[in-house]
């Protein structure tokens, strides 16, 4: 996929991570337009560069640079193309002052997760590791200036274009999704994903916040789903993979497997109480440990759900949360 037509042209960007290569678009129309910067690297800069020129540009030829999200693959270069072009950087009015103190934001969120970890089971030598390993990944991002901040319901006006703002937060809380309405082409970041379902990560609050009081990713998430759902899409181009045709079938298909993993961990605890990280040991075995941080998100997201509907109970037992049957 190199061109979704309408004189947007995905520039897929290498990243370290396992999903692979992340989308960066090139909007020609006035002004020129990168949304999301690919993650902080001289591999991804010079591929960068070199997918610019197949289309006749430059990095100094921008002019605006969107962000959907607070996501390192997304967010690494944007100052570096900021600095080079002049272009006016765009993004969530909330996320402006988490981007500008990007590297005090990422060690708050860091010392978040790891509170989340310990206090729902996952053994401390896990949880340190994991926060090294996180900490060698923040090199990949960097801070960046807002130039213009965006609120939802605003428009980003092109020459031959118009973009509606939208903030659609649960795979982060910062996602934010544009809208063409006159093609209905939805510009969605890692919102809505072809071929692997987004995670809604457990995630610090912009604002910040304390571990004990962790948002419920995958319940805003659904929430925003269902959001999208309502809108009228011919396409979607997501940050990741190729586009999605028939955005209400995705969700629809992406609900119902919500609603399968909740049963089955619904079953799981029908055994006796255990904690988000026993749960994710009996589903995923090793995995638990090496991806504990994603594996204990999806746990706990489907737990909130049984937790709304009364399925389940939760009690504190020195310091550590266990989830029972009603």
């Amino acid at each position: 996929m190199s061109d979704p037509g309408g004189g947007i042209h995905a520039l897929p960007v290498p990243t370290p991570f396992a999903v692979g290569r992340v989308n960066c678009y090139l909007v020609e129309d006035d002004p020129l337009t990168l949304v999301d910067a690919g993650p902080n690297s001289g591999t991804s800069l010079t591929v960068l560069e070199a997918a610019l020129a197949e289309h006749g540009h430059r990095i100094e030829d921008l002019e605006r640079i969107v962000l959907t999200h607070q996501h390192i693959d997304h967010i690494g270069l944007a100052q570096i193309l900021a600095d080079r072009s002049g272009a006016e950087v765009c993004a969530l009015d909330a996320l402006a002052p988490w981007l500008a103190r990007f590297g005090s934001q990422m060690e708050g969120d860091d010392q978040f997760a790891e509170a989340v970890m310990l206090r729902n089971g996952i053994p401390h030598d896990i949880a340190i590791a994991l926060r090294a390993v996180t900490q060698q990944f923040r090199a990949w991002g960097a801070p960046a200036h807002v130039t213009r901040p965006l609120a939802v319901g605003d428009v980003l006006e092109f020459a031959s274009r118009s973009w509606r703002v939208h903030h659609r937060p649960g795979h982060s809380p910062s996602d934010t999704v544009f809208h063409d309405e006159s093609s209905g082409v939805l510009l969605g970041g890692d919102h809505l994903i072809k071929r692997i379902s987004s995670n809604p990560l457990i995630s610090r609050p912009l604002e910040g916040g304390a571990p004990e009081d962790r948002p419920k990713a995958l319940i805003t998430y659904m929430s925003s789903l269902r959001a999208t759902r309502e809108m009228d899409l011919e396409l979607v181009l997501p940050g990741h993979g190729d586009p999605v045709e028939d955005h209400r079938a995705l969700i629809d298909e992406r609900m119902e497997g919500y609603e399968r993993r909740v049963a089955k961990i619904a079953g799981i605890l029908a055994d006796g109480p255990k904690s988000g990280f026993e749960i994710a040991q009996q589903m995923w075995g090793n995995v638990a440990v090496t991806q504990a941080y994603l594996t204990l998100s999806e746990v706990l997201g489907h737990v909130d759900l049984l937790l709304e509907r009364g399925a389940v109970t939760e009690v504190e037992d020195d310091g550590v949360l266990r989830f029972a049957t009603v």
